[in-house]
């Protein structure tokens, strides 16, 4: 492990700093787990602590890490009932031993941040969204879950939200991974964040001359996502237009979409990278916390017609890398589709690969390590040394 150290840990070389790494849960390999690659490619040595693992799913990045679970991994069905426990997690994350470690990084989508460290020890949380499912997701969830899921909620929330807020005073940094997400985090936690975009693979998209007239959308076929509106305005419009997901909603989006909607739910990575290069435009209509996939998008010389609500927001620019939409109705996605008609003509492909360079590994790795050192001083005072920095 490559560590630059102060002049005070140098005087002591047989101070190897220890890392841990807290992770909600690794059950499959989507935006939070690529952020965590990223991480654990910084700190190759360190331990991965989480409720519950997968092995099977896993990357090889993450496999060659120790990995440690909760007390949750031993209750029964945890590995696929994960969130049934959710209320328990806070307990199994204080029971975790974490005073052999220097730097802890916490993930945090799930429970994650409520670890316990030594005084010493610099703990910074990279935040990709406050729970949404006990904050401003709340009702959402609720109403989608059917009885079950709000009689589970309406116990759970209460006090994992008081313990949510609590255990934010834990970390010494908290990272967001958007201004949307760090209004969030001022609203629901109290705290103060540093926004640190989430890295995107940009250089693996590339721009193609072969452009279609077919839209498409992407990703995974949950309600807020709003797939539907996607489909109901392009089947009213009569465009084309490719969905590529799979999720729960599918089999409701194949009754009501039209003739002219085609559904693809897998492909691999460089069929997808083709849909992005010679689609007309990514509609996207999530309000997303970022959203990787515009990002995606504008990488492969495409334009974005986005909600323009969210991180989207910050990663497309209105009327020069797409459009926004107004509002997540059917009648707003068709309203921009018209507009984009005629803004089409002047769109620059370039525009959008420069706008996607803003999201590089390198932007993640500088903005993460430097947030890790303003950590350290905060503990140990300007001046200070400490074998966590860096």
């Amino acid at each position: 492990m490559t560590v630059q150290m102060s002049d005070s840990v140098a005087a002591h070389p047989a101070a190897v700093p220890r890392v841990a790494i807290i992770h909600y849960w690794l059950v499959t390999m989507r935006g939070g787990e690529r952020v965590l690659e990223r991480i654990c490619e910084l700190y190759p040595d360190a331990d991965i602590f989480t409720h519950v693992v997968d092995h099977d799913a896993l990357s090889q990045v993450l496999k060659r890490h120790r990995i440690f679970t909760t007390s949750i991994a031993k209750l029964p069905g945890a590995r696929k009932h994960y969130q049934k426990y959710l209320a328990l997690m806070p307990r199994a994350l204080e029971e975790l031993d974490l005073s052999a470690y220097d730097l802890v990084i916490s993930c945090e989508a799930g429970p994650a941040k409520g670890v316990i460290t030594r005084p010493d020890a610099v703990h910074v949380t990279y935040c990709h969204s406050p729970m949404r499912y006990i904050w401003d997701q709340y009702h959402a969830y609720v109403g989608a879950g059917g009885r079950g899921a709000k009689l589970f909620l309406s116990k759970v929330a209460p006090r994992l939200r008081i313990w949510d807020h609590a255990s934010a005073s834990r970390p010494d940094l908290i990272m967001a991974n958007s201004h949307f997400v760090r209004r969030r985090i001022r609203k629901f936690w109290g705290r103060e964040a540093t926004v640190v975009y989430p890295p995107v693979d940009v250089e693996q998209f590339h721009q193609s001359d072969a452009v279609s007239d077919e839209f498409i959308w992407v990703g995974q076929l949950v309600p807020y996502k709003r797939p539907d509106i996607a489909v109901d305005a392009f089947t009213r419009s009569g465009r084309k237009l490719h969905v590529i997901g799979d999720g729960s909603m599918l089999a409701d989006l194949k009754k009501r979409g039209g003739p002219n909607i085609r559904f693809t739910t897998r492909m691999k990575f460089d069929q997808l990278r083709e849909a992005y290069a010679t689609a007309r435009a990514l509609v996207f209509t999530a309000e997303e916390d970022f959203g990787i996939i515009p990002v995606e998008s504008q990488a492969a010389g495409r334009p974005v017609l986005v909600y323009g609500r969210g991180g989207g927001t910050e990663t497309v620019v209105d009327g020069v890398t797409g459009l926004y939409i107004p509002e997540q109705t059917a009648e707003a996605v068709m309203e921009t589709l018209d507009r984009f008609d005629i803004w089409l003509p002047g769109f620059d492909p370039a525009a959008a690969i420069l706008q996607a360079q803003n999201f590089t590994r390198a932007r993640f790795v500088e903005g993460f390590s430097a947030a890790v050192k303003v950590a350290t001083r905060r503990v140990f005072g300007d001046g200070a040394g400490s074998n966590a920095a860096d």
